[in-house]
């Protein structure tokens, strides 16, 4: 185990606990190191946890309160939207590489999957506020008109008060997100936006259109 952690030392001056701790104030450090090392030792989870998170997301914006059970929702959530989540991150890597060469970039699918697992770092810690969340109302959480009023004082500002810091940190999320693939694919702040965006214009976008006409038809 000692050996390990100096061959890290050694390997990039960065060591597992540094890495999450410095990511937070000096992002850049931990992505260059990250790309350079090929550093994927916590990836799989990390991805699983992303998607388990955008998985509660989804829940709550869809109202699958009203259509399930508690347990029921959250075993859909863990198992199935870890497992998709992995598969969702997995596709918009190789967009991304795809795209990027368009603009000159450097990385491939593999490097981009590797250095947004890590970016999604702050998004995930809105995981710990979630529990107490549920602890406290329950499958009312993800129903449409779900109570959530009627906790009591202190538990209404814990609630407003977690989901305020939930929002901080997933743009703070998008913000690594955006330095990561800057990293990766060696690119300026501009462009690696351009990189974050082009998946969803060039695919999303006409999958909605075309969604919409056959609505109207």
């Amino acid at each position: 185990m000692n050996n390990e952690i100096e061959s890290t030392k050694i390997t990039g001056n960065l060591t597992d606990k540094e890495i999450f701790l410095k990511i937070w104030t000096s992002p850049r450090e931990v992505f260059k190191f990250v790309n350079d090392n090929h550093y994927d030792k916590y990836m799989h989870i990390l991805l699983f946890l992303a998607g388990i998170s955008r998985a509660f997301e989804r829940a709550t914006v869809k109202d699958l309160g009203d259509k399930m059970p508690l347990w029921g929702l959250l075993g859909f959530c863990i198992v199935f939207g870890g497992l998709l989540g992995w598969i969702s991150y997995y596709l918009y890597a190789a967009l991304l590489s795809w795209t990027g060469k368009w603009l000159d970039g450097k990385g491939d699918r593999t490097s981009i999957l590797r250095i947004l697992s890590y970016a999604k770092t702050p998004a995930l810690v809105g995981l710990l506020f979630l529990i107490p969340q549920i602890g406290i109302y329950g499958i009312e959480l993800f129903k449409a008109e779900g109570d959530i009023t009627s906790a009591g004082l202190v538990s209404n500002i814990f609630f407003y008060g977690s989901m305020f810091l939930e929002f901080v940190l997933g743009i703070w999320s998008l913000v690594l997100c955006v330095i990561a693939v800057s990293e990766v694919q060696k690119f300026s702040i501009g462009k690696s936006i351009l990189n974050l965006l082009l998946p969803v214009l060039i695919f999303v976008v006409p999958l909605i259109i075309v969604g919409m006409i056959f609505q109207v038809f």
